[in-house]
């Protein structure tokens, strides 16, 4: 291959990858189009009115109260698993992690039916019970449910920690707290920072919880406004939740910075509990039960109890598994197929322009699925009818929402193969096409299969952009269990929400194989 060849090669990587990220954030576009057909003064009037103040104190106080929940949850459960002797590390540890594997909305809709006033708890006691809806209910669930991401990102600082710092501190007469606020915490603030930003998107986009708890969020907001025709608000209240989350971003990109963080990894001496490791180990079962038992004991309970076939249309069926499976196929395929010409321009190349469309491709993920959800009723609608509420048009949403995760995958797998091989390739005169079909790809395919599992398994609890673009007729489990709430027969969410939760698990198992994530 000469060398014109192979430049033209690379600029048609390039174009190629170029033209990906460009269709991945073409959405937003299409949302920014609709929000500028508002006047400007109609606009202001929306955007400061008290209905829009209180979405937005709502939704920035839920963000905050979760996040500081999370980390003041999650930190100290990573150093109990981490730095002390309590007893069965493993097992807590791995109790600690679970909860990420439930989607929030399942929690929520577990917590309603045992605690809600007319709950499986009232009904046992025969007593009413305190409120469990709005504000402080959905806070409290989606923290029990995301702490996770700050326990695990925690957890990994420490253990890569060089705590012989900490044993130099201790010998220099610091008492534990003061070694762990000048020594540990400066090394393990960016993890920390790290989990919190997950943890705060996740709130600030999560459409489920909010819902089922009856809070006043931008996503449930927009929701409603979409359904009731407000299409004008709907779109300006999705353009300020774009600015919060991208507020969000850049408070991450300051405080989350390594100058202090250290890797060493030496095992320092751990912190003895003596009895306080009762009390400890209380902690982990009562977050256990609340979060796993719970939701498993109420769903297998009316499972048990069968749904009586008082609504026909919420009796389950297995086409509603096949559904949502074929749909999270043809997401998780494409995006695989779209992930590789970015990573490997992601990877193999150090321009500016590869590193802009692979963060172009991050959009999506930063996005809430509602807005998506949104821009794309707006496109489909208006532009292309014939596409409106299709399985193509669905699935295009689940890969601009999940395409990070593939692209991830893709890119590390791709940095793990020595250029080398590529060279040598090219020495015996085959072509880039080749190297790469021959060389390349079955080498990275491992990373590429791994990423396009996760975008399956993500695509599977996808609950707003399912709502809004899912095909007249087409009812997946997420659609159901929705279904289910929306007409308080929530026994019909139970086989649904238990395939979910079995669903979500396997997620778990990949990501700890992928990653090979150490919990000794």
């Amino acid at each position: 291959m000469t060398s014109d060849d192979a430049d033209a090669a690379s600029v048609g990587l390039l174009l190629l990858s170029g033209a990906i990220a460009a269709l991945v954030v073409s959405p937003l576009l299409w949302l920014v189009l609709r929000a500028s057909d508002v006047e400007a003064a109609r606009a202001a009037s929306l955007m400061t009115s008290a209905d829009t103040v209180e979405i937005l104190t709502n939704s920035v106080g839920l963000m905050a109260t979760v996040t500081i929940a999370s980390i003041l949850i999650g930190v100290p459960l990573a150093f109990l698993t981490v730095r002390t002797d309590l007893p069965y590390r493993r097992f807590w540890t791995i109790v600690a992690a679970l909860p990420l594997v439930v989607p929030s909305y399942i929690g929520a809709f577990a917590f309603v039916s045992a605690f809600g006033p007319r709950g499986e708890l009232s009904s046992l006691l025969g007593v009413g019970l305190p409120e469990v809806y709005g504000f402080y209910g959905a806070a409290l669930i989606i923290t029990l449910y995301t702490y996770p991401y700050v326990f695990l990102t925690t957890r990994a600082a420490l253990l890569s920690m060089d705590s012989s710092l900490v044993d130099a501190a201790r010998t220099l007469n610091s008492g534990r707290f003061e070694a762990f606020r000048r020594v540990t915490l400066p090394q393990i603030r960016p993890a920390i920072a790290a989990g919190a930003l997950l943890v705060a998107l996740y709130a600030i986009s999560d459409f489920g919880t909010p819902a089922f708890m009856q809070v006043r969020v931008f996503t449930s907001a927009i929701y409603w406004e979409y359904g009731a025709f407000n299409v004008e608000y709907a779109a300006l209240l999705s353009l300020q939740l774009i600015a919060v989350t991208a507020i969000v971003i850049a408070i991450e990109a300051g405080v989350g910075h390594d100058d202090d963080a250290s890797a060493g990894g030496a095992d320092g001496a751990r912190l003895r509990l003596g009895a306080w490791k009762w009390p400890a180990m209380g902690a982990f079962a009562g977050i256990g039960f609340v979060t796993l038992v719970v939701p498993v004991a109420i769903f297998g309970l009316w499972f048990f109890q069968g749904t009586g076939g008082e609504v026909a249309s919420l009796e389950f069926e297995l086409e509603y598994v096949v559904n949502s499976v074929t749909l999270a196929a043809l997401a998780a395929l494409v995006a695989s197929a779209l992930a590789i010409p970015v990573g490997y321009m992601a990877a193999r190349s150090d321009s500016l322009s590869a590193r802009l469309f692979e963060r172009m491709t991050y959009v999506g993920f930063a996005v809430p699925g509602i807005v998506i959800g949104l821009a794309l009723v707006f496109f489909g609608s208006n532009y292309l009818p014939w596409v409106y509420r299709t399985v193509p048009l669905l699935v295009f949403a689940y890969v601009v929402r999940f395409l990070p995760q593939a692209v991830g995958s893709t890119r590390t797998s791709v940095l793990q193969v020595d250029e080398r091989l590529d060279e040598a390739a090219r020495t015996l005169n085959a072509g880039r096409v080749e190297t790469f079909r021959r060389i390349t790809l079955p080498l990275i395919a491992p990373g590429v299969i791994a990423g396009g599992v996760l975008v399956f398994l993500t695509t599977m609890k996808e609950l707003p952009a399912t709502l809004m673009l899912q095909p007249i007729g087409y009812d997946t489990l997420v659609t159901i269990i929705w279904a289910a709430h929306e007409s308080v027969y929530y026994r019909y969410a139970a086989l649904p929400a238990l395939i979910l939760i079995v669903i979500s698990g396997l997620s778990m198992i990949v990501l700890l194989r992928q990653e090979k994530y150490n919990v000794s």
